[in-house]
């Protein structure tokens, strides 16, 4: 038995025999759209995907099972085949007609306009995967899945071993780090505060079905991931009072279909400081506000352009914008999905929810069954202890790779087969997705794609963000593999 990512026990892996020309590290959305771009393309070639998860194509973020946990982006956004934006709409088209989701008509809007539950969402990853295995057996390739951990990595010139945490060794030509995301609640972190020891998994409706209705339950952080802990407690007929506590005290604005605006970014490249894109993006927002257009459309535009801009950009510039504009982009971009933000917005409407303005300062001792913590308001020195019923976190993404407390990441960082990428977020790689070790050598066996590689794009974890890295990075490896194979 061996210990996964969500702290589960798998059983071993049955020996795989053979060397494979790619070995995918994580199964979710990120490898399991690789896999699918690569089973695509013309050639014969071995596919490794190793995830220790039952089912590949939904990770983290796909696992959900509530109707509830939607996605934050409309099907017409949330494709994931780069050539077909319609992809999602027109499966979500036929899906509902054979009567999946009869739930899909409390929406009331178009079904490219559907927020859809995550755990269908994984479906449609799935039969795109099942799909795609089916077109590759037709010229030789396979994509196997192999359910384990990975925990360590070896590279040379003549190819990856991969180590599992049962001790087995896999090989390849080269390997794909599409580890995909690490939640802070629930990633074990190097010199923790314990917050994750003692608070409850923001999805776990079954754990907040066993709380006191009328407990006070604690929040820290305000993003999505709250959101998502907010439509938990409600489904498990939680009624008492939630507070959330974060640094700026933001919320994530409801995501609405704004009409077009032109791309302004696109005439004009001499945009680069934070500062100037900020005030230019306030102007074109005023604009629209002026003309009785949502703000959303001009915001949107900006999109396309934040893997330009943030690679353009020096430290100096990057760092300006976590420290000043980060909280604003988090909460204008990074919307709500309707049904929940309505929800959200019920309860502070209520009284119910409040959000207030402090850091996290840590954990205090439990007093009567209580679960206290230590707080500091926004703009004050002092601290406060507040208590609840129950305490959650909800702090978002782990993208420092040096803080993941899970054997792969910390075993590639002390080898130096990985650095840090810009600001520490995820690891360091070419434009094109080849890892960069801590010597600075781009490496010709490793790659990664998807929130690995954070630090280059900023925003590197969307639907289409992957789809397009796992279309480009796929025909890179057919390449890399194919002058191998010919060279003998």
């Amino acid at each position: 038995m061996s210990e996964t990512l969500s702290g589960q026990a798998t059983h071993a892996v049955p020996a795989v025999a053979g060397r494979a020309d790619v070995l995918i590290v994580g199964g979710g959305l990120s490898g399991a759209m690789l896999a699918v771009q690569l089973l695509r393309l013309p050639g014969r070639r071995r596919i490794l995907i190793v995830e220790p998860r039952a089912e590949l194509g939904r990770g983290e973020a796909y696992s959900a099972t509530e109707l509830g946990h939607t996605l934050n982006g409309n099907a017409a956004r949330m494709s994931v085949d780069p050539d077909n934006a319609d992809d999602l709409t027109q499966w979500l088209q036929a899906y509902i007609a054979e009567g999946g989701w009869p739930e899909s008509d409390q929406q009331h809007v178009p079904i490219s306009e559907l927020f859809p539950p995550r755990g269908i969402f994984g479906l449609y990853v799935q039969q795109r995967l099942a799909e795609a295995r089916a077109r590759g057996a037709v010229s030789g390739s396979t994509a196997e899945h192999v359910r384990a951990e990975a925990v360590d990595l070896q590279s040379d010139s003549g190819g990856v071993r991969l180590t599992l945490a049962d001790g087995q060794r896999l090989e390849g030509a080269c390997a794909v780090l599409a580890t995909g995301l690490f939640p802070a609640a629930r990633t074990r972190q190097k010199h923790s505060s314990g917050l994750n020891a003692a608070a409850l998994d923001p999805w776990d409706v079954a754990a907040m079905s066993r709380l006191d209705p009328r407990g006070t339950v604690l929040i820290i952080g305000s993003g999505l991931t709250m959101v998502d802990a907010v439509v938990s407690l409600e489904q498990a007929g939680h009624r008492g009072p939630i507070r959330v506590f974060s640094r700026h005290g933001l919320l994530p604005h409801v995501r609405r279909q704004p009409p077009t605006w032109v791309d302004f970014l696109a005439a004009d490249h001499g945009i680069r400081s934070p500062r100037q894109l900020l005030r230019e993006v306030r102007r074109q927002c005023t604009a629209a506000l002026e003309a009785g257009i949502d703000w959303q459309a001009p915001l949107d535009t900006v999109r396309a352009h934040i893997g330009r801009l943030w690679s353009q950009a020096g430290d100096v510039e990057r760092r300006q914008f976590v420290r000043h504009v980060r909280p604003w982009w988090e909460s204008h971009h990074h919307r709500s999905p309707p049904l929940s933000a309505e929800l959200v917005a019920r309860l502070y409407q209520e009284g119910r929810l409040t959000i207030e303005a402090a850091s996290f300062k840590g954990l205090d001792e439990p007093r009567d069954g209580q679960v206290s913590i230590s707080i500091r308001p926004r703009g004050e020195a002092r601290t406060v202890t507040v208590t609840g019923m129950a305490l959650i976190n909800s702090t978002g993404i782990e993208y420092d790779w040096r803080r993941v407390d899970r054997p792969l990441p910390q075993q590639l960082l002390a080898r130096g087969l990985v650095r840090p990428g810009p600001l520490a977020l995820g690891i360091a790689a070419d434009p094109g997705g080849a890892v960069v070790d801590a010597e600075g050598a781009i490496s010709t066996r490793l790659f990664a794609m998807g929130p690995p590689l954070r630090g280059m794009w900023w925003e590197s974890t969307a639907v289409t963000d992957v789809a397009s890295q796992a279309k480009a990075l796929a025909v890179r490896l057919a390449q890399l593999t194919a002058a191998r194979k010919d060279q003998g």
